[in-house]
């Protein structure tokens, strides 16, 4: 099965957030894969990380590293220039970018918890990080059949939320959801062939879950190279008929 529906030759892909967990074990899947040429591997410090470094060694040319602060739209404005220099169509983007209780964020427990500070900065990562990228990069997903993608939460959904708390990260993972389905609709009139997809991975052993997963049921914690194998099926499966969509990690629709 190719990459995504309806390609024709190797394609081009680019992981946001990809210098550990998911975003990690994304570009490893790919690299993996016969049918994908390039990688750029984007994130804060990328051309630092081990892993990423290690990845390149073994793959040669076929992985880019790029350094940027997605939160900063003028580095993102610098990302896609960069890629631009070697690339005219993206055929597949991914962001995995997150944030619960790091970088000032909080899990608020209770309303008298929530502060400024703490919603700003899930907002800034796990909102308007990932729509800004979509706004640089949409020059480069305009040729063709091309998938951004970027990973949301089951908590992010109004109508299943039955147990509270967490307010920053549920509005903002809601918000990420409202802002990715008015994308799909205007790209499908700039780009019949593009496909927008919000993606819950599934609770992943990364440092985002690490204080949480002992609420987690057995066989429900994945590993996050189990959750990107995961993520590609639904990438190869899920074309422009379904852009716009909330799904889970095994394909099923999440309630917005």
């Amino acid at each position: 099965m190719s990459l995504i529906p309806n390609i024709h030759g190797d394609a081009n892909a680019l992981i946001c957030g990809a210098s550990r967990g998911i975003g990690l074990a994304l570009c490893a899947a790919l690299l993996a894969r016969a049918d994908v040429a390039r990688v750029w591997a984007v994130s804060r410090q990328a051309s630092q990380s081990t892993a990423l470094l290690t990845l390149a060694d073994a793959h040669g040319g076929r992985l880019l590293l790029i350094d940027c602060d997605a939160r900063d739209e003028q580095a993102l404005v610098a990302l896609a220039a960069a890629v631009r220099q070697t690339c005219d169509h993206l055929h597949l983007v991914i962001s995995t970018l997150g944030i619960l209780h790091q970088e000032g964020a909080k899990a608020e427990k209770s309303l008298l918890q929530v502060e400024l500070a703490g919603l700003q900065a899930s907002f800034a990562t796990n909102a308007f990080a990932p729509i800004l990228l979509l706004k640089q990069l949409l020059p480069m997903l305009r040729k063709g059949p091309t998938t951004f993608a970027a990973l949301s939460a089951r908590v992010g959904s109004i109508g299943d939320n039955r147990l509270g708390g967490w307010y920053s990260y549920r509005a903002s993972k809601a918000a990420l959801n409202q802002l990715l389905h008015t994308a799909s609709i205007e790209l499908k009139r700039l780009n019949p062939a593009a496909t927008v997809l919000a993606l819950h991975p599934g609770t992943t052993d990364t440092e985002l879950s690490r204080p949480f997963q002992g609420n987690v049921a057995a066989g429900k914690l994945f590993e996050p190279a189990y959750a990107a194998q995961c993520l590609i099926t639904l990438v190869e499966r899920l074309g422009p008929a379904e852009s716009g969509g909330f799904k889970a990690w095994d394909g099923q629709a999440i309630e917005w």
